[in-house]
Formats: structure tokens, sequence, C-alpha cells
């Protein structure tokens, strides 16, 4: 038995599409900023023994770092559950 969800149920599917890709695009490239723009924080806060900042900057490259992976994830996941429709 070959189970696909049908996308094309639903009128404006492909829109969605596009949006939820969009999204994806501008939330990858706000991650990756604020990964180079909290390291930069983190390195010259810790050059100049600002030990406040630079625990903030850290905290900011976590949060870059988390928001890419969760992103990620969240379309592997996705892809997973649509490949696993496919096998029931």
């Amino acid at each position: 038995m070959d189970v696909f969800p049908d996308f094309n149920g639903l009128g404006g599917i492909g829109d969605l599409k596009q949006v939820i890709g969009a999204l994806l695009t501008i939330t990858l490239i706000v991650a990756v900023l604020m990964l180079i723009v909290s390291a930069v924080v983190w390195a010259i806060a810790s050059s100049n023994g600002n030990y406040n900042a630079a625990i903030k900057g850290r905290t900011g490259v976590l949060v870059a770092l988390g928001a890419a992976v969760l992103a990620g994830a969240g379309v592997m996941w996705a892809n997973w559950l649509i490949d696993l429709g496919r096998q029931l």
C-alpha cells in the first residue's frame, strides 16, 4: 500500500510551501549573522577583560547555534515523517 499525503488537496498549499521556505531561509540567515556578531563580541570582550559582555556573547553564540539546529531539525523531521508515510 502506497500512502502519501495529498499536498494538492488544499487550496494554496504551494503558496504555503513558499512561505515556509522563505521563513526558513530568513531564520538561517539571521542565525548565521547572530552567530558572527556574538562571536566577535565574545572575542573582543574576552580580550579586554569585560567578562559580563563575554558571557552575553557566549550566550548569543549558543542561542544562534540552537536556532540553526532547530530550524534544520524541523525540516529533517518533516521529511522523515513524509518518508515514513510512504512506507506505511
